[in-house]
């Protein structure tokens, strides 16, 4: 835009018709603002902003922290200390400049090799022999044990005191006994909802109650839920 202003002021137009040929889209006191820059200088080159010059977040830094990224996991603690900049800076560097963003780890099962070629396996069986609307007809289960302790993240329920002793006052000590009661809970999903829950008050589950209480349950709810034709796939079990 300042070079259309540029040449048409050369060519001998004025601010005003200058402002009118752009449509209004530049206001006419930066028109006249340029066209006084060009009696000047000679050009509309704009000033830089009287700002105070990047000493951290500069491109050596920036490249420096993503070399340092590729290399090896490390805090952004112990990155600041490396590059001899503030915590803040390395944050905005990793989120702003770099676009990272700081995942949490995930806990999974640890799978051997003969685990991992027996999965492998599994899914080629699957997709061999099922087609993808086949698998929406699919009623997945599973158990699991629940105790009276129940789940607590203490990451989420603080208490805001000046000590210890005053949050503990305060309620700040959620306690679990060593060996709690606990049930175990069996319960089916698929692509139109959830079964009804069988639950095992007193005892675990064995083979025979397997069969009589928990696959009447599962094959009352896949009709309900699936028609006729549809697969049981019990935890990790073949179809």
């Amino acid at each position: 835009m300042q070079k259309v202003v540029k040449t048409k002021f050369e060519n001998g137009d004025g601010s005003t018709k200058i402002y009118r040929n752009l449509a209004e889209v530049v206001s006419l006191q930066t028109i006249k603002l340029w066209i006084k820059k060009v009696h000047n200088t000679g050009s509309i080159e704009l000033s830089s902003p009287p700002c105070r010059p990047r000493t951290a977040r500069t491109k050596a830094n920036i490249l420096k922290a993503k070399q340092r990224l590729d290399q090896k996991r490390v805090s952004t603690r112990r990155l600041a200390a490396e590059m001899n900049i503030s915590k803040s800076s390395i944050h905005r560097i990793l989120r702003k400049d770099l676009g990272c963003f700081p995942y949490k780890k995930m806990k999974q099962s640890k799978l051997a090799d003969v685990q991992k070629k027996k999965r492998v396996k599994s899914e080629n069986w699957v997709l061999n022999n099922y087609t993808k609307g086949d698998i929406t007809r699919w009623l997945f289960s599973d158990e699991k044990y629940f105790d009276l302790n129940g789940i607590y993240n203490n990451q989420n329920d603080r208490i805001w005191v000046i000590s210890r002793e005053e949050a503990d006052k305060r309620g700040a000590i959620y306690e679990t006994t060593k060996f709690p009661v606990k049930v175990m809970v069996w319960l089916g999903v698929c692509s139109e909802g959830l079964s009804v829950p069988v639950i095992f008050e007193d005892g675990s589950m064995d083979a025979q109650r397997y069969i009589d209480e928990v696959l009447p349950i599962a094959l009352e709810c896949g009709n309900e839920m699936l028609g006729e034709h549809w697969t049981y796939q019990q935890d990790g079990a073949r179809p």
